[in-house]
């Protein structure tokens, strides 16, 4: 155990580094370290954290890898085709199949059966706009013609056996031949081929799945998502930069920063609003980690949110530290009050002035922001100290719960908040006008368990269907 970092004494005492990164090996942490790569030149604001900083290169729809670490570049980021004959450079396809013959490839194409050379998606949903008819019957965030579940929402589109139909809407998920719920099943391996059934110890759960339910090397209790081989550990160093307002010099954009093999996201700049969001979809989940603001400077926004499905869509739990009027006037005067906020963003208009104030603006702003919850001790965050949050979201019932704490200490609870705006999505951190914000000690993991506490909720709605 003498070589796990979390059973060695912390090396920023006062300061959140779940990764315990310490550059120069002089036992102080980088975050806690005013010259974290022991040159003997203070650390700079545009990169105070290591002397190589990470840097995070979009590959295609779904997935990216930081290709530097430390200086070395990763397997990840070396393919056999030279990148100026590769239609693909950051991805890996040796087959170079392009079905749209728009010169980029099939494994990185937002649009792979339409022309899109350009490769434009206004609306940040990993979809092209030639492409992207934003038509979404179930509202789980992808459009029906490429959904794999079009009338059942399925944020996470697990398809088990690659059949092209969604396990929530598929009736055998391994293809083995045994039903997945109904006589003859139902299936005591539901995601592996296990046609023989054999259970020896008669638990229930067949042999071929025992102890690791989705066969992906990963046993059930280490495995963050074990109904899902495509999701096994809590990792953001794959994830989409986001800007919420991209036009005009207010400020600039933000400068992300992953740590902790993707386990902490750290924001130095003092910025627009802005958004980094993981490419890995979720239906129902939680989410938590630590927030905690490093620097004595400012007094603004930030928080987190899940249910991404496009930059005009996603829910986000944000803080504001003081009471302040946003100092852009126009399109509408902005009042920001201090407290925690629970936000669903339906914008219309998308990344822009309107959303911008539309953010910054504690209440409804039609159109743009409906405000679900606001704490109402109106206390805002204080600096240098570490809180942690706790997420719940059922999308499949709108269930929505988030809790804070300091220490130990309970400090807000949203209560059972229903909404369902957004049928899942996906997760991530968000900042505005505030720099030095780290999120560390990342966790999500999969649940669709619906709470005890949503009862009284669901006795409700069927009444009012009644």
């Amino acid at each position: 155990m003498d070589n796990n970092k979390h059973c060695k004494q912390d090396n920023c005492l006062l300061t959140p580094n779940s990764g315990q990164e310490d550059a120069d090996n002089d036992g102080v942490g980088d975050q806690c370290d005013d010259d974290a790569d022991g040159d003997g030149i203070k650390n700079v604001e545009v990169a105070p954290l290591l002397p190589s900083t990470p840097c995070p290169i979009t590959l295609g729809a779904r997935e990216s890898v930081t290709c530097c670490s430390d200086n070395l570049v990763q397997p990840a980021c070396l393919v056999g085709i030279p990148n100026g004959l590769d239609n693909c450079p950051k991805v890996p396809n040796p087959l170079q199949t392009d079905r749209d013959e728009d010169g980029v490839g099939d494994a990185c194409d937002s649009c792979p059966e339409m022309s899109n050379p350009t490769q434009t998606d206004a609306d940040s949903d990993l979809v092209g706009d030639v492409c992207d008819t934003n038509e979404d019957s179930d509202g789980d965030g992808h459009q029906d013609t490429k959904d794999n579940c079009p009338q059942l929402p399925n944020s996470s589109q697990l398809d088990s056996d690659n059949d092209g139909l969604g396990d929530e809407c598929d009736g055998d998920d391994d293809n083995d031949g045994v039903p997945d719920y109904v006589p003859p099943g139902p299936d005591n391996c539901r995601l592996v081929p296990n046609p023989n059934q054999k259970d020896s110890d008669g638990n229930g759960v067949g042999d071929v799945c025992e102890d690791d339910f989705d066969n992906d090397a990963v046993v059930d209790p280490l495995d963050v998502c074990p109904e899902s081989a495509e999701v096994t550990l809590t990792d953001f160093r794959a994830y989409q930069t986001v800007v919420l307002d991209p036009e005009g010099d207010a400020q600039i954009d933000p400068n992300w920063v992953v740590l902790n093999q993707g386990m902490e996201i750290v924001q130095t700049m003092n910025s627009d609003p802005g958004l980094a969001v993981g490419y890995t979809a979720f239906n129902g989940v939680d989410f938590e980690g630590t927030f905690h603001v490093n620097t004595v400077t400012d007094d603004d926004y930030a928080g987190f949110l899940f249910s991404y499905q496009d930059s005009g869509r996603f829910y986000v739990v944000m803080w504001k530290q003081t009471e302040q009027t946003y100092w852009q006037a126009t399109p509408f005067r902005a009042v920001a009050q201090p407290g925690l906020q629970l936000k669903a963003v339906t914008s219309v208009s998308g990344p822009g002035e309107h959303l911008r104030n539309a953010l910054w603006h504690t209440g409804h702003t039609p159109d743009q922001v409906r405000l679900l919850w606001t704490d109402p001790r109106n206390v805002g965050w204080r600096d240098k100290t570490s809180y942690r949050w706790q997420l719940l979201h059922r999308p499949q019932v709108g269930y929505i719960r988030v809790k804070l704490y300091e220490g130990p200490q309970l400090v807000a609870d949203s209560g059972v908040i229903i909404d369902t705006a957004m049928r899942g999505g996906r997760l991530g951190v968000f900042c505005f006008s505030q720099e030095n914000i780290i999120w560390s000690n990342l966790q999500y993991r999969c649940n669709d368990t619906v709470p005890e506490d949503f009862e009284p909720f669901r006795r409700q709605l069927l009444q009012e269907r009644v």
